[in-house]
């Protein structure tokens, strides 16, 4: 990993407040400009193939500041075998020379499973942890009930027609509009 100097200055340009730009100063002279945004899309498709290669894919990729210090956080995941210590190193090995020369500034770096109850933080992972069991909070109870937390299975999936749930407190089959889902996670017993 490579050690920048200077101090981190926070300009906000034409990108605005949502894409903020980092610049490295060393007394006057700007040094570099950081763009997470632009550097996610550098090194997704190489985190992509190598975790594709150990049989995983990355479920989220995560580059932000924290403390003045930046972190890249992968999450492994396959429905075929569980994610060990040893596929993080080996996909951290793999990655981490490709991910010096990508990545302009010292960064500590992060490979890890979701882990056992993981929140939801995308559609796409009610697709991926189809037949897993789920804790679901909905914004609005539905029709003619009072709860809004739901345990149970993830039957289906579709961005329009929403989720299809099994629940498992009166084995009752429901179908919930995504747009009423206020949070989900994984649920172990």
């Amino acid at each position: 990993m490579r050690k920048r100097t200077g101090t981190p200055v926070l300009f906000l340009s034409s990108g605005g407040a949502d894409n903020p730009q980092f610049f490295f100063t060393e007394g006057s002279a700007m040094k570099q400009e950081i763009n997470r945004h632009e550097i996610l899309e550098k090194i997704n498709p190489l985190i992509e193939n190598t975790a594709m290669r150990f049989g995983y894919i990355p479920l989220e990729v995560d580059f932000s500041k924290e403390n003045h210090r930046w972190f890249l956080r992968i999450y492994l995941y396959s429905s075929e075998k569980e994610v060990t210590l040893d596929d993080c190193e080996n996909v951290t090995r793999s990655l981490s020379d490709f991910l010096d020369e990508l990545i302009p500034v010292k960064y500590y770096l992060e490979v890890s499973s979701p882990g056992l109850e993981r929140k939801f933080k995308s559609d796409k992972e009610f697709i991926i942890f189809k037949g897993r069991n789920v804790s679901i909070k909905l914004k609005t109870p539905l029709e003619g009930e009072e709860e809004k937390v739901f345990k149970g299975e993830i039957l289906d999936f579709d961005e329009n027609e929403g989720l299809k749930f099994f629940r498992f407190d009166d084995g009752e089959e429901l179908q919930i509009p995504r747009s009423n889902i206020q949070s989900a996670k994984l649920y172990i017993d």
